[in-house]
């Protein structure tokens, strides 16, 4: 069973209490109007799927239900550190599993 921290209850807590919420830090279009078809698209469907580190949303749904950011390794499902939604993406360290 994976253990993930909330951030914002400062607790950490087995992975049944959460829910992926997919790739985080994704730009949003300011005038989602004035976007082809095709950018559109790319938007709502079209994601990156790396093999490693890895920024991802999670939601505290049995907990607090908020949203927070996650940097997880995909190869061995390990998180290495939470942080709350809006902030920046952190700098990671060598050993942390910066690539």
């Amino acid at each position: 069973m994976l253990l993930i921290h909330c951030p914002y209850c400062d607790a950490t807590r087995p992975e049944v209490e959460f829910a992926y919420g997919g790739q985080a830090h994704i730009a949003r279009p300011l005038d989602p109007s004035s976007t082809t078809d095709e950018q559109w698209r790319d938007h709502l469907y079209i994601r990156v799927n790396p093999r490693g580190i890895h920024a991802e949303r999670w939601r505290h749904i049995h907990g607090c239900g908020r949203f927070f950011n996650a940097i997880r390794d995909t190869v061995s499902d390990k998180f290495v550190t939470t942080y709350k939604a809006g902030e920046p993406r952190p700098e990671l360290t060598e050993k942390e599993g910066a690539r």
